[in-house]
């Protein structure tokens, strides 16, 4: 497989970084490139700030005491996914790494939870000095428990992004910030529960760390509630990837609705819930008359035939929280006893039409 720019460039990061410095032509020798194809790479890494260029040298670029306040600093950030959920927590950790004059460099994982060790050292390659990971694990135990502690072997500070380490694992003792999916759950099911419905269904996905969390929240809401659960949680599925599975969901909805069982829903995610919503017309089930449904996540929930409430997890200010963390952990670097922390951020309920209730008026 040829080797990518972004690849190559990590490469000679890593080289200057061991070295300290060198010279182009040794850099090109060693990469295995042309002469040229190395000084073309170190100009457009010079630019960016990442390497000292002098008389065909390269350095590693020296930071004073500025950059123990942000300034100059070079923050790593690994998210499984740059859409969806994860564009709002890399917006709000742009935002903050700009405000704090710091440089964010981004990779994806695609949620291939075996490569996120191998790119947070690309991360590092690159010169970041902290980094900002959200593992790509894929919702199940075995990942988190597979993928996950090495990264409290990294040689530089890290925080964990809108991920839950296993208590006592030595990813536990890492800085980590997180939304409370526990909290945003028990937000829907009082909210519906106020409005006359008996114990609200949950239908959720299993693929990833948010639909678990969901799930483990719904189990916890209802003894919170002092409630019993009307009956198992209805597995979902993309329509796209699942036609069938999909169908057989809506199927169990549609069941539940009819038989008198129940009157509401929770449904994770959005777009699973406006494709629900419409499969369930067509079967002849009205939301919010038959059925009043919340969404979680709050991504596309706005933009149904009928508004969706939902529960809007904080991921904007996940990502904001999780890198200035990040730059007040660099600059205490020095301070052996500084504290972690595991910050839990609330989502709030963004009431629309699809409950029922009067929406919440836009500000």
């Amino acid at each position: 497989m040829r080797e990518s720019a972004a690849e190559r460039h990590d490469r000679l990061l890593a080289l200057v970084r061991e070295r300290g410095t060198a010279r182009v032509s040794e850099l090109a020798e060693r990469l295995g490139v042309s002469p040229v194809t190395a000084r073309r790479d170190v100009e457009a890494l010079a630019a960016q700030g990442l390497l000292d260029r002098v008389h065909g040298q390269v350095s590693w670029p020296r930071r004073g005491a500025a950059g123990r306040s942000g300034e100059g600093l070079v923050l790593g950030l690994l998210v499984p996914s740059a859409t969806y959920y994860f564009a709002e927590v890399i917006r709000g950790a742009h935002e903050a790494a700009a405000r704090a004059g710091a440089r964010l460099v981004l990779r994806i994982s695609d949620y291939r939870p075996e490569e996120d060790r191998a790119r947070v050292e690309g991360l590092l390659a690159a010169g970041a000095e902290g980094v900002l990971v959200a593992p790509g694990w894929r919702g199940l135990p075995e990942d988190r428990l597979a993928y996950g502690d090495w990264l409290a072997e990294l040689p530089v500070p890290a925080v964990l992004l809108e991920r839950r380490a296993e208590p006592g694992s030595p990813l536990d003792g890492l800085d980590r910030v997180a939304s409370d999916h526990a909290h945003g759950v028990l937000l829907a099911l009082r909210h519906l529960l106020s409005l006359g419905h008996a114990t609200p269904l949950l239908v959720a996905r299993r693929d990833s760390p948010t639909a678990f969390a969901v799930r483990a929240g719904y189990a916890e809401a209802l003894g919170t509630l002092g409630l019993k659960e009307p009956r198992p949680v209805i597995d979902s599925v993309p329509a796209e990837a699942d036609p069938e599975g999909f169908e057989r969901a809506v199927r169990a909805l549609h069941e539940a609705v009819g038989s008198g069982l129940a009157s509401a829903a929770l449904v994770h995610n959005d777009v699973d819930a406006i494709e629900i919503v419409q499969r369930l017309a067509e079967l002849g089930v009205r939301v919010p008359q038959d059925l009043a449904l919340i969404a979680y996540d709050d991504e596309v929930a706005a933009l149904a035939d009928t508004p969706l409430t939902a529960v809007a997890p904080p991921k904007r200010q996940v990502g904001r929280h999780a890198t200035e963390l990040l730059v007040e952990r660099l600059a205490e670097a020095s301070d052996e006893e500084a504290a972690r922390r595991h910050l839990s951020l609330l989502p709030w309920l963004r009431v629309r039409d699809s409950c029922g209730a009067q929406p919440t008026p836009s500000i």
